[in-house]
């Protein structure tokens, strides 16, 4: 995945909100803002190749007041915003960037 295409993917507005992501934003109080700005400031983590959407990845960003948040994204001809949450150190290391092993 490229995080190049998927900003400029961002940057022309071409972006899909699911109902389910839509919901899940404002349940943990993460605005679509944050979210534009997560994706615009930064880099895949993770990606899922045989996602059942689309290829996605998750991305590691910040949210507008400077806080780390992630999101996860569906990439055709449009971003498939498939949820966004504050990551925890329960499941990421300190870094928030690597998966704790189970």
């Amino acid at each position: 995945m490229d995080i190049e295409k998927i900003k400029e993917l961002c940057g022309q507005s071409k972006i899909k909100w699911s109902s389910h992501a839509s919901a899940r934003i404002q349940q943990r109080g993460i605005s679509r803002e944050d979210v534009i700005n997560c994706i615009m400031s930064g880099e895949i983590i993770e990606e899922y190749p045989e996602y059942w959407l689309n290829p996605a990845c998750l991305i590691f960003g910040y949210s507008v007041n400077k806080m780390i948040i992630h999101v996860v994204v569906g990439v055709d001809d449009y971003i498939h915003i498939v949820t966004a949450y504050y990551p925890s150190e329960d499941k990421f290391e300190p870094d928030m960037k690597t998966r704790k092993e189970r």
